[in-house]
């Protein structure tokens, strides 16, 4: 929603300080010049991404309009579900956990915690680490740099729409002067029977598409691109929590203490005081 919010002010800003000079906002109506540059540069994007991108592109910019999925409420279940699943396999032994990280559908563990079992992504980073503990006899470095490429391989797969998106508002100033050109092309060519006023309006006309060029790339294009990179980065602290806390086990904490320093790698919007988050786990059984 605070996307919106601020592409509203930018269109209310411009505008207004149009109509205070004493514009015509008629005069900033052009649809061949909106054809030239939102069409050219549609093209440019799918031609210079592959299709996953171009709708991952769309479906992430159409998700800025909606709130983050890793709210504070959601860190504190996925902190009390790792947390759960290390006290079991400490007390039960690594292989306790098997038919949970199998059928995490099944799971008493996981079946309590719907948000993240409903987050593929995340189900599937968490098992996939889990079978590493259980099956992989890794220590704890391997584990931590092989844990850190998966993670290096996620994010730049998360960031890749919003570079595609960022290329896009790079290079609409160049479609905005490429309608521009071609409206001074048609100028030109009316020069023998066009009075003054005439060029005058044309070669308004053509100033606009350099006009919306640059308004589309700065104000709204590159913002969202920012936005959408904002939200990866926010989204992949999630897996980043999940990796240190397992590690942590790994090397031997205990599950208060792997969790705990997880915690520490949360933002401050989002991450639960010390005390707040011992107490959702008090009630667990420690070891």
């Amino acid at each position: 929603m605070i996307a919106l919010i601020g592409s509203v002010i930018v269109v209310a800003s411009v505008v207004i300080g149009f109509l205070m000079a004493g514009g015509n906002l008629l005069l900033l109506w052009h649809p061949s010049e909106i054809v030239v540059i939102i069409g050219a540069a549609l093209g440019a994007f799918i031609t210079s991404n592959s299709l996953k991108v171009v709708k991952a592109s769309f479906a992430n910019a159409i998700g800025l309009m909606k709130p983050s999925r890793y709210t504070r409420e959601t860190y504190v279940d996925l902190l009390k579900l790792i947390f759960d699943l290390l006290v079991k396999s400490r007390k039960e032994g690594l292989l306790a956990i098997e038919n949970d990280i199998e059928n995490p559908e099944k799971s008493n563990v996981f079946s309590k915690y719907p948000k993240i079992l409903a987050d593929h992504h995340m189900m599937e980073f968490i098992t996939d680490c889990l079978r590493l503990m259980v099956g992989g006899n890794l220590d704890p470095n391997e584990l931590e740099t092989l844990l850190d490429y998966e993670l290096e391989t996620h994010h730049k797969e998360a960031h890749e729409p919003a570079h595609a998106v960022q290329q896009v508002a790079d290079a609409l100033p160049g479609f905005g002067i490429v309608a521009a050109v071609l409206g001074i092309v048609n100028t030109m060519a009316a020069v023998a029977e066009a009075t003054s006023a005439e060029l005058g309006a044309k070669v308004g006309a053509a100033l606009v598409g350099t006009f919306l060029g640059i308004l589309v790339a700065y104000g709204f294009v590159g913002p969202i691109a920012s936005a959408m990179k904002a939200r990866a980065d926010e989204e992949g602290k999630a897996f980043e929590v999940v990796k240190m806390a397992l590690v942590a086990s790994v090397r031997g904490y205990p599950p208060q203490v792997a969790v705990e320093f997880a915690r520490k790698l949360l933002f401050s919007e989002v991450r639960p005081t010390f005390g707040d988050l011992e107490g959702h786990l008090k009630s667990k059984p420690k070891v």
